[in-house]
């Protein structure tokens, strides 16, 4: 059940299954995170545009690699990037190696988001270790690792 402010009350978290509570946390968190981009003046970054920020190579990556690293189609992440392309973060440059190929790199706009959204992920990450304790913090860190590697049968 949730409360009349929309959140879950104590009774309903314990009873969700382990991935549902992953994802509310991450939602949650991800919420956070666009919002204080926008406050800052990162508007348009939206959840899927993460499916570039994260697996872009600081001299750029081919679209190829972005749809590998990400598990995306390439007609997918070819649309991210045409949204990130509209909002000014990317831009397509011709491939020094295959003039028909083009990378993708990050713009000064799309570098100073990029840096923006580690910063305010490692501020809710320090907010955490405050509230729950550096060494709880920790212990999640590690066993969401171990979850994930265990999931992916390593």
């Amino acid at each position: 059940m949730t409360t009349p402010s929309g959140k879950l009350d104590n009774a309903d978290e314990s009873k969700l299954p382990l991935p549902a509570l992953f994802a509310q946390g991450k939602e949650v968190t991800v919420g956070q995170l666009h919002r204080r981009l926008a406050e800052e003046g990162f508007d348009g970054i939206l959840y899927w545009h993460g499916s570039v920020f994260r697996f872009i190579d600081a001299e750029g990556s081919r679209l190829t690699v972005l749809a590998e690293r990400s598990g995306l189609t390439k007609q997918a992440i070819g649309e991210v990037v045409s949204d990130l392309e509209r909002h000014g973060y990317v831009e397509r440059t011709a491939d020094p190696d295959d003039r028909r190929a083009k990378i993708i790199r990050l713009t000064d706009r799309g570098i100073k988001g990029q840096a923006a959204a580690a910063r305010i992920l490692g501020e809710i990450e320090q907010r955490w270790a405050k509230h729950l304790g550096r060494e709880r913090v920790a212990a999640l860190r590690q066993t969401l690792a171990e979850v994930i590697r265990l999931e992916k049968g390593q």
